[in-house]
């Protein structure tokens, strides 16, 4: 089955997003289908979309991965208002309205949850919090490549990237300049020199990543603590 169906508490992940977004005020939501797509429509279709106006992206015949996803579906939307992403595998105790309010009041071009958790991949912030790049203290490995210094990094803010953002209209013509398929850093660290990415940091983020088997049951007890 596709992830989005994975059942976490008697109820698929896409349904627990779903209904966290309804809650929340969202009228019109597109959701990006690849991996047994037409379990996911017919899912929709069977319970009437959950009376919400939700479309759906194909990408049946080619995954476009997170990036190429947003560009193949913006003119599902209306491109005049900024747009959240939500990874359907993420459960976390946000408040997406709060967040999408401050998100589109600000004046920048994408907004981005962060928070601190050990992990080996981060994003790396400036002292007004705006993406100057990213690192794999692992390996050392810094992005974008030839831009940013290791002297500079070490001066900068690592954070966690949380799956969860907005991107105001502002951007959305730059989707025009990138391949069909990338992924959604890849853009961010390609034009965050030229672009105000600014990481909003959650201090009581609550978030359950239901990528891995293990973390079922984790994800159980996230949704049951809730109720």
């Amino acid at each position: 089955m596709p992830k989005a169906l994975v059942p976490i508490s008697g109820k698929p992940l896409l349904w627990h997003v779903l209904m966290k977004l309804k809650q929340a005020g969202f009228e019109r939501i597109v959701v990006n289908v690849h991996h047994f797509s037409q379990q996911i429509i017919d899912y929709l279709e069977a319970n009437n979309y959950f009376g919400i106006d939700i479309a759906v992206s194909d990408e049946s015949q080619k995954l476009l991965e997170t990036g190429g996803g947003v560009k193949k579906a913006l003119p599902l939307f209306d491109t005049s208002n900024p747009i959240l992403l939500y990874n359907v595998d993420i459960l976390s105790n946000v408040d997406v309205a709060t967040f999408y309010d401050d998100a589109s009041r600000s004046e920048v071009d994408a907004t981005l949850l962060v928070s601190w958790r050990d992990t080996k991949r981060y994003l790396l912030f400036d002292n007004e919090n705006l993406l100057r790049g990213w690192t794999n203290i692992e390996t050392g490995e810094l992005k974008p490549h030839g831009e940013l210094k290791s002297s500079e990094a070490e001066q900068l803010k690592r954070l966690a990237f949380s799956g969860i953002h907005v991107l105001s209209p502002s951007v959305f013509p730059l989707f025009e300049e990138m391949p069909e398929r990338f992924g959604i850093m890849d853009f961010y660290l390609k034009y965050c020199r030229k672009c105000k990415f600014q990481g909003i940091e959650s201090k009581e983020l609550q978030l359950i990543d239901v990528g891995k088997l293990y973390s079922l049951a984790e994800a159980e007890a996230f949704i049951e603590g809730k109720e």
